[in-house]
């Protein structure tokens, strides 16, 4: 057990990537709505990023490189291999600007709840200071904290909202008929689009090449194979425990609006009083906090692999992309849009990009050039492909709703 703890690593960090404002605001808006009734598209989405973690990190510790990197050395032919980088690039990288957009407004919601907030003018445009705060805060860790030195902080902040949350859900006092009964799948038109941000808040695109990556650098050994998942299963079944818990305390709330990090605390205010907007502003800082480095540090991967670029993460180059995703999610962040609706956009669209990620490692997972005999079973490939279509079918009518809604 005690050396299971000390190998707890990139499972957590993932966890703690997903573990953020977008869980928070999305799981608590489908309380609000839906009641308990999604509950089987969190867990569902849980399962389902299990399977495609299990894959990353298992490319990732075999071929001793990320995602993007085994794509740019695997696809065939000039043309081919330039479409799909970009895509892969594009995708990744605007997403994730979304994405960090979405993180500092979290970490905005939490700032703004202990403290007023307060907007400057540069130009047209109007700059919420928080956004600039948090953004900095990230920048500061990022430039000069290791990556591994951050592991001890996220393992100790995923388990302090952990208890936080599941502890409230349970002093909520649900209702345990309606509560067993959300497992069961159902109402799926009425919360199509709140299914969709349930699945993008869980299984995020860019953990894929984030997993793959820390995981080749923390172990260079095959035999590490079998810790590295038991270490996904536990983090990832840990912040699915956290997500389902935050569904449940919305759903035991009277809320029927959330606008705000002070309508988010209504509903954890049977365990913790008047001081519950207190502990979901500091829980939302914390979430935003590492999710803001999470996002940008996964672009920068993403970028190196495409590229082809043998410095890493203390590169000028690599700081640069993670930089530039800072700087767009700041001024993503300050548009004026009510931070939860950034959030809900972010979960969406990852949502939709999951799909196209999803295709391409299934691919690479499946080349004995690339895997050996580790290379997907039978029984991964069932349910890689189940993973993958439910991915589509929810990206598709996504698009369509989009579309019929003009």
């Amino acid at each position: 057990m005690v050396n299971f703890f000390k190998n707890l690593g990139p499972g957590i960090l993932v966890s703690a990537a997903f573990i953020g404002p977008g869980t928070v605001t999305v799981c608590s808006l489908a309380g609000v709505n839906f009641g308990y009734s999604l509950l089987w598209a969190l867990l569902i989405s849980v399962f389902a990023c299990m399977i495609l973690q299990e894959m990353a990190a298992r490319l990732g510790l075999i071929t001793g490189e990320g995602l993007s990197d085994v794509i740019r050395k695997n696809i065939k032919g000039k043309f081919a291999r330039f479409l799909t980088l970009l895509l892969i690039f594009s995708a990744i990288v605007i997403g994730n600007a979304a994405y960090e957009a979405g993180n500092i407004s979290g970490a905005v919601l939490g700032a703004e709840t202990l403290f007023p907030g307060k907007n400057f003018g540069f130009g047209d445009l109007q700059i919420n200071l928080w956004s600039i705060v948090m953004g900095g805060l990230a920048f500061v860790l990022l430039l000069l904290g290791s990556y591994k030195k951050l592991e001890k902080i996220f393992i100790f902040l995923v388990i302090i909202m952990s208890v936080a949350f599941v502890v409230t859900a349970v002093v909520t006092k649900p209702d345990i008929s309606l509560l067993l009964a959300g497992f069961v799948p159902g109402n799926f038109d009425a919360g199509l689009l709140t299914i969709i941000a349930l699945v993008g808040t869980t299984v995020v695109p860019y953990n894929l090449f984030l997993h793959a990556s820390l995981v080749s650098e923390k172990w260079k050994d095959e035999k590490f194979l079998g810790i590295a998942r038991k270490e996904l299963i536990f983090s990832i079944g840990l912040g699915g425990l956290v997500s389902m818990a935050i569904l449940i305390c919305a759903a035991s709330s009277n809320l029927t609006d959330i606008s705000s990090g002070g309508d988010l605390a209504v509903g954890l205010e049977p365990l913790f009083g008047e001081s519950a907007k207190y502990f979901l502003a500091i829980g939302l800082l914390a979430a935003g906090i590492t999710s803001s480095i999470t996002a940008p540090l996964a672009a920068a991967y993403v970028v190196k692999g495409c590229l082809g670029w043998k410095d890493g993460i203390g590169s000028r180059k690599f700081q640069s992309v993670w930089i530039s995703i800072l700087i767009l999610g700041i001024i993503f962040s300050s548009l004026g849009i009510k931070p939860v609706e950034i959030i809900k956009f972010a979960q969406i669209a990852n949502g939709l990009v999951l799909p196209i990620i999803a295709i391409f490692l299934f691919y690479m997972v499946n080349q004995t050039s690339i895997l050996g005999k580790y290379k997907n079973s039978l029984i991964q490939n069932i349910l890689g492909i189940v993973v993958i279509l439910l991915a589509m079918f929810l990206g598709v009518k996504s698009i369509y709703s989009v579309i019929v809604s003009f």
